[in-house]
């Protein structure tokens, strides 16, 4: 069995990281595999980076321009194709493709005419849509019968509205694709179900954690940034801080909360800090995740007001450093949390949050050990094992097939 991996990064961001933890389990059980990449840079010995930043630069500006999100990269794309004759893979699993690197009709056309297996994994909804990774912000549901007018269309397109025909491009894209779709989340299934890649099968595989450096890490957080005992400390950590993962949201509890409270902001930026009130203190970048890893036990609890998600790892990373998440009702943000390890909140309800926190600052009903419970199921070789069986599943059934 031979396997391509296909990413927008290797070892880089979230859905890089899962690459290389599958590629990793991958080749300690002896399976030759490769990571085919289009953006940033990677030493790792599997990786095969396919394209260029600057040819990637020049894609997502006329995608831009003419509003054709995933059917640009014509050269890029057939370089790709060549490296994947080349290999000849047995099974061929996306990741994410719509960073400007891939070229759907000519990909899937290969993967077709070859008969490759395919393994998707959705790590947001922009497969089944004609621009977009998330609409719940924009309430649309255009994407269950067909795309159009799209309200978010200045994101990916300065002057055209595509969405319709990008859409249907899709659609005919994937027809008789040999697919399985896979998805961190229930919430995320349910959507696919109600697209329309409905009649593909899809499997719900959680997304994991190194437990081995996500763990109750102790450290002089509070002395460093002259943070008294007696603080209560909200945490909140996101990368493109914005009103998608509730940036706004912490502004007004800064404004609400009494001194008694310190909101911690982690993976800021300077626009972002312009926004910020003096009593809200500002960690722009951490130096590994070691340090992240001491931040979240330093934390008294870990607040997510996200209103877009998918299968948040900050809930998890949290979680496994035994403190607890308040979160809004979004996507899969609640999937990973239970009675014992934190509280789910409606989505925008700011008031309902703002008591949550004032009840829980003065009477705390969890504990470290119930989080830490809850996070063995989070460990990354267990979730990513789950991949493993779909592989051997699918050769089984190949070998089973010829004969």
């Amino acid at each position: 069995m031979k396997v391509v991996q296909i990413n927008s990064a290797c070892g880089q961001g979230s859905t890089g990281k899962i690459c290389v933890a599958i590629s990793k389990l991958l080749s300690g059980n002896g399976i030759e595999n490769y990571i085919l990449y289009s953006e940033g840079k990677s030493d790792y010995p599997f990786a095969k980076k396919y394209t260029s930043g600057f040819y990637i630069k020049m894609q997502a500006f006329f995608s831009r321009i003419f509003g054709n999100d995933g059917f640009n990269c014509v050269l890029g794309t057939k370089k790709l194709v060549k490296i994947l004759k080349k290999i000849d893979p047995d099974i061929v699993h996306i990741h994410n493709i719509h960073g400007h690197g891939v070229n759907l009709k000519i990909l899937f056309s290969y993967l077709k005419k070859n008969n490759k297996k395919v393994f998707w994994t959705f790590h947001d909804c922009w497969a089944f849509t004609g621009y977009c990774t998330y609409f719940t912000m924009a309430k649309c549901n255009k994407w269950e019968t067909a795309c159009n007018n799209c309200p978010q269309r200045k994101v990916a397109s300065w002057f055209f509205d595509k969405s319709n025909k990008n859409y249907l491009r899709k659609r005919n894209a994937f027809k008789d694709l040999d697919l399985t779709i896979v998805t961190p989340s229930k919430w995320l299934a349910d959507l696919v179900k109600q697209s329309f890649l409905k009649e593909y099968t899809v499997k719900v595989i959680n997304n994991g954690i190194d437990l081995s450096v996500f763990k109750p890490t102790e450290s002089d957080f509070r002395e460093k940034y002259n943070i008294p005992d007696d603080k209560y400390i909200l945490l909140g950590v996101a990368f493109g801080w914005g009103k998608r993962k509730g940036l706004d949201v912490f502004i007004r509890l800064a404004k609400v909360l009494d001194d008694s409270y310190k909101i911690v902001l982690v993976g800021t930026d300077e626009r972002t800090e312009k926004t910020l009130s003096d009593n809200i203190l500002s960690i722009r970048k951490t130096k590994n995740q070691v340090e992240l890893a001491q931040i979240y036990t330093a934390a008294d609890v870990f607040v997510n007001p996200t209103r877009e998600e998918n299968y948040p790892t900050v809930n998890m990373e949290s979680l496994a450093c035994g403190t607890p998440v308040i979160t809004f009702a979004t996507g899969g943000s609640a999937e990973m949390i239970d009675d014992n390890t934190g509280i789910v909140v409606p989505k925008d309800d700011f008031d309902q949050l703002t008591r949550v926190l004032q009840a829980i600052r003065q009477n705390n009903p969890f504990n470290r050990q119930n989080c830490l419970e809850k996070a063995k199921s989070f460990t990354d070789k267990n979730k990513y094992e789950k991949y493993l069986s779909l592989y051997r599943k699918q050769s089984e059934n190949e070998k089973n097939n010829k004969v």
